[in-house]
């Protein structure tokens, strides 16, 4: 009988090292996963779920507001207090402030998909450009100029300065930007005008 317990005691011994060990490698195997993810990733599955963000500029301006796009080297967010979408290259934010719970759940986060890959800041800009819609852009030094992108390059844009919120005629536009994309903090896009429906 004593042969018994000692031989259950044994393989209880066994049992509870293994499942230690099993347990170990399943942290170290998360530690690894954890380690190859990058914050690109993470905001990709925070816009996924439309998590209310704080994004802090380099200049310190915080935009607040619902994460809605990742792309190749950008963000975008919808601001709390307008319509519209802040386009914010990835260079241009200091920090991220979220909430605990979507922190979290950014961790599981899945690859952008490869059409996002490819959408770059230029390519977005490019699109602002076409679509001939207002914006206001925010440069690193504090600048903060109001007009319509005439035409983005590989890595600048050219900006036709006139009013908020007025259309770009010939006559409204007071003068001309070449700006390099590595000085945009931010671009804030006006809202698409809403069609007859």
């Amino acid at each position: 009988m004593e042969w018994d317990r000692l031989f259950e005691d044994l393989e209880d011994q066994i049992a509870s090292g293994w499942e230690a060990e099993r347990a170990a490698l399943d942290a170290e195997a998360e530690r690894l996963r954890i380690a190859r993810l990058d914050l690109r990733t993470r905001l990709g599955a925070l816009a996924d779920e439309g998590t209310r963000v704080t994004a802090v500029l380099a200049d310190a301006t915080r935009v607040h507001g619902l994460l809605r796009a990742v792309g190749a080297d950008w963000t975008a967010v919808q601001p709390q207090e307008g319509a519209g979408l802040a386009l914010l290259p990835a260079h241009a934010v200091e920090l991220w402030s979220l909430d605990h719970g979507a922190l979290l759940s950014s961790v599981g986060a899945a690859p952008l998909s490869p059409l996002r890959e490819r959408m770059t800041f230029g390519f977005v800009v490019r699109d602002l450009a076409r679509r001939r819609g207002g914006v206001t852009l925010r440069t690193r030094s504090g600048t903060l100029l109001t007009g319509t992108i005439d035409r983005a390059g590989a890595d600048h844009l050219d900006l036709a300065l006139h009013d908020a919120g007025a259309p770009r005629r010939a006559r409204a536009v007071t003068g001309f930007r070449m700006v390099p994309f590595a000085s945009v903090l931010m671009i804030g896009a006006d809202a698409p005008a809403s069609g007859p429906a």
